[in-house]
């Protein structure tokens, strides 16, 4: 009888998990290509460096290990803000 309880609440919280998971997966994804789609369009303003070059060029120039970083921590901190004023509103 035990066992069968634990199944069913094991079952239960891995759903729970997963579906959790997978909401923070695509909000986080979501933040993070706004955020490389932001730099993107920053590189062909006036200002950018791109001005006259290849897009190739441009996506070389935006995709770094220090742009990653910092899209990461972003989006991981924009989640648990979104995450915080869910459970308020």
């Amino acid at each position: 009888m035990i066992e069968k309880a634990n199944k069913y609440l094991f079952s239960l919280n891995s759903k729970k998990f997963i579906n959790g998971f997978l909401r923070a997966l695509i909000e986080t994804g979501f933040i993070i290509f706004l955020f490389y789609s932001n730099l993107l369009m920053g590189e062909y303003n006036k200002s950018g460096n791109a001005r006259g070059k290849s897009l190739n060029w441009a996506l070389n120039d935006i995709f770094t290990t220090e742009n990653l970083i910092i899209a990461l921590v972003a989006a991981i901190i924009g989640y648990f803000i979104f995450e915080f004023l869910r459970k308020i509103i």
